[in-house]
């Protein structure tokens, strides 16, 4: 519910100083509960003086602790009363002095949070986000031939360098434009390295189909999530096969073979 009554800016709060018995001078010390009392200006006393409210002033003024009547008062005189009209101080937080245990648990609020404020280095490294980190592209275009069992690389392959050995790299590799002479139950198989260590092994990826005179194999797509755990620099690329002695080629009629390393985050 929103807040009836004054502006928060001239709330005050009223106190009664000390009695005051007069004698034959003009000057009095003002107290509040025996402590010197200093009023912000002579407007914000109310002076009661024989019963009557007397006008800031013209009346009287103040000079620190102190009010000064207009003339000198005689030991008869009455002071009632002298109200003081006392502010209250809206104390700005100084800077640093919000703790935690200040904020209530759960009031923080996205809201309250301004955009690109939270940076990567202010996520704790055990946050399971899977984020993407980097993306590595390469292309092979060159016609490769094996007429082997034996594995022989194809010439796709691609660096990457993890950001940190919690990372894992996804390994994204298309063969293209798979050729064959021999016969149709002719197969090609692929395997993907990471440096010497053997991470995945299709086998027979591929088996070729008769189309007259020549044998024509599907395009071959090979994926795997690879966990090295590692950050330096790393090679990943693509070895294949035939399943006998026949000539098995990759890249042909102009086509482009792919392969793609994507590092993502812990």
């Amino acid at each position: 519910m929103s807040y009836i009554g004054r502006d928060i800016n001239n709330l005050s709060d009223r106190a009664k100083l000390d009695s005051i018995s007069t004698s034959a001078t003009a000057t009095y010390n003002l107290l509040l509960n025996s402590v010197a009392y200093v009023p912000s200006s002579a407007e914000s006393l109310t002076v009661s003086l024989n019963g009557i409210i007397q006008s800031p002033q013209s009346s009287y003024t103040v000079s620190g602790s102190t009010i000064v009547f207009a003339s000198n008062l005689a030991s008869s005189d009455v002071i009632n009363f002298i109200l003081a009209e006392r502010a209250i101080t809206l104390t700005t937080i100084g800077s640093g002095t919000v703790t935690t245990s200040n904020i209530v648990d759960a009031n923080v609020t996205t809201a309250k949070i301004a955009d690109n404020a939270v940076t990567s280095a202010k996520l704790a490294s055990g946050l399971a986000f899977g984020k993407i980190g980097q993306v590595v592209y390469a292309t092979y275009a060159t016609s490769t031939s094996i007429s082997s069992t034996t594995f022989a690389d194809t010439g796709l392959s691609a660096n990457i360098t993890p950001s940190a050995t919690s990372s894992k790299v996804l390994v994204m590799a298309t063969i293209q434009g798979l050729w064959n002479n021999g016969t149709a139950s002719t197969g090609l198989e692929f395997k993907i390295f990471r440096g010497t260590t053997e991470i995945q092994h299709t086998v027979k990826t591929s088996n070729f189909i008769s189309t007259g005179v020549t044998l024509i194999g599907t395009t071959v797509t090979l994926n795997i999530l690879d966990s090295p755990s590692s950050s330096s620099e790393l090679n990943y690329k693509i070895q294949f096969a035939g399943n006998n002695s026949s000539q098995n080629t990759i890249n042909s009629n102009n086509d482009v073979s792919s392969i793609t390393l994507m590092e993502v985050l812990a």
